[in-house]
């Protein structure tokens, strides 16, 4: 899809999100879990991937794309879950979850279990940058996935994934960074950072960690053709993040409107049974 009508879906889904509202539906319902490092989202769309509901809630269960804490992760998934039932008026049964690219079988099979345990059978599990790509409608460049504890790059080319890589990297480091300047706690950084009227002053504190991220991801890009590089992912939600990216790497970068919604729709799309 165009960028135009990614954004229109994602600020549809973003206010269906921030009013506990939905959307009337016909036909099956596809559902997405994902389990981020600092934010876990539930997602539904129709069959036309039209955005019907969905439920967001800030949790520390998933570190570094691992599950640190498997009773809590299970027990938010299930409340999201009631909560867009409730919305809904009808139950959720299945749903599509996803993975950091590059982490074990094992790891795997642990985030699938969560959202088992949370009464949702897996239909399909999808890679993190790969589900946002198809929100993106993209088939050609770089998406790099800059999420809480984890930076996952892909790469495509004519439509297939060629390349992947997952750096321990994210909004938690720059949280750190923040914690260490003004000489907070990292749970009051974390609360300083996400107020936008703080945006300004965070983001020159912050600014050495996205220009290290570019720096990766300029390293991993070296030797493929990549022309454009689309950035999603709570971390850069920053207004300058996708211009120091840019300057950094000397590719052009595009940042959706609401990039940490971009991948969670993109793994209710992969929703398929």
């Amino acid at each position: 899809m165009k960028l135009d009508n990614c954004n229109k879906i994602l600020e549809d889904f973003s206010t269906l999100v921030r009013d506990k509202k939905s959307n009337d539906y016909k036909g099956r319902l596809k559902v997405g879990v994902d389990l981020g490092t600092a934010n876990i989202v539930l997602s539904v769309l129709d069959e036309e991937n039209r955005p019907i509901a969905g439920a967001t809630y800030p949790s520390t269960v998933v570190k570094d794309g691992i599950v640190v804490d498997y009773i809590g992760a299970t027990r938010v998934v299930r409340m999201l879950k009631e909560q867009v039932e409730d919305m809904l008026g009808t139950k959720l049964t299945y749903a599509a979850t996803a993975i950091p690219p590059g982490i074990t079988e094992g790891n795997t099979k642990v985030i699938a279990n969560v959202v088992e345990s949370a009464d949702l059978e897996v239909v399909n599990i999808v890679d993190e940058p790969t589900a946002a790509a198809e929100v993106l409608g993209i088939t050609d460049g770089a998406v790099v996935d800059v999420g809480g504890g984890t930076t996952g790059i892909s790469i495509l080319k004519d439509g297939e994934v060629i390349f992947t890589a997952d750096e321990a990297t994210g909004g938690t480091h720059m949280t750190l960074v923040l914690a260490g300047f003004l000489k907070k706690s990292f749970e009051e950084a974390e609360e300083y950072k996400k107020d936008k009227k703080n945006e300004n002053d965070v983001f020159t504190i912050v600014k050495p960690v996205v220009q290290k991220m570019a720096s990766i991801v300029k390293k991993y890009i070296q030797g493929y053709d990549v022309d454009k590089i689309y950035v999603v992912g709570g971390a850069c939600c920053f207004d300058e993040f996708a211009t120091v990216f840019k300057k950094e790497i000397n590719v052009d970068v595009v940042k959706p409107i609401e990039p940490l919604l971009v991948t969670p729709l993109g793994i209710a799309m992969n929703c398929n049974v």
